[in-house]
């Protein structure tokens, strides 16, 4: 059995089903018969516990992060710096110089410093040849410490002016 309706200038036809159903209203506007929403499943209790693990491991990690702002800080930077950037090769050179976040170690922070000036870093440069004359080890060679002063001089260390022109220019930094 087929209807017509006419719709706004539009025919439609909308066809009754053959079983003459009794909750079929051809006045509905999208057909014949309106569904009503199906009652959501409650979740599995493995979602459940998902769930609570993944809110209480956020909450675990800002606590962390607000008592050991320093140490996540050293460890997020030293992941950067092995990574090869020598912004944050410099930082963990600087952070192991003054034991910020980390134990106090100069070696290794002579180690971080040369892997930043080999990149060209110009701060670096400057650490690694002050570490070389105050005496650290930093596997320089003589004279080595006046190139990397002169370096950072030029790319703007004022710190590196003052050295170049008070220090290496009385023969410091042959050594």
């Amino acid at each position: 059995m087929a209807e017509s309706l006419r719709t706004s200038g539009v025919r439609q036809r909308l066809i009754q089903p053959e079983n003459e159903d009794p909750e079929w209203d051809p006045s509905l506007p999208y057909g014949g018969k309106v569904y009503l929403a199906r009652k959501k499943k409650p979740d599995p209790l493995y979602v459940r516990i998902i769930e609570a693990m993944v809110v209480i491991g956020t909450l675990l990690f800002a606590l962390y992060a607000y008592y050991y702002f320093d140490h996540l800080h050293f460890h997020v930077t030293y992941a950067y710096g092995w990574l090869g950037y020598p912004q944050a090769q410099h930082q963990v050179g600087q952070r192991y110089l003054h034991g910020k976040g980390v134990d106090k170690h100069e070696g290794k922070a002579m180690e971080w410093f040369k892997k930043a000036s080999d990149q060209g870093h110009p701060h670096a440069s400057y650490n690694l040849a002050i570490g070389h004359m105050k005496g650290y080890k930093t596997g320089l060679k003589p004279g080595e410490s006046h190139q990397l002063i002169a370096h950072a001089a030029s790319k703007g260390v004022k710190e590196a002016h003052r050295v170049l022109n008070e220090v290496c220019a009385r023969g410091g930094c042959k050594h």
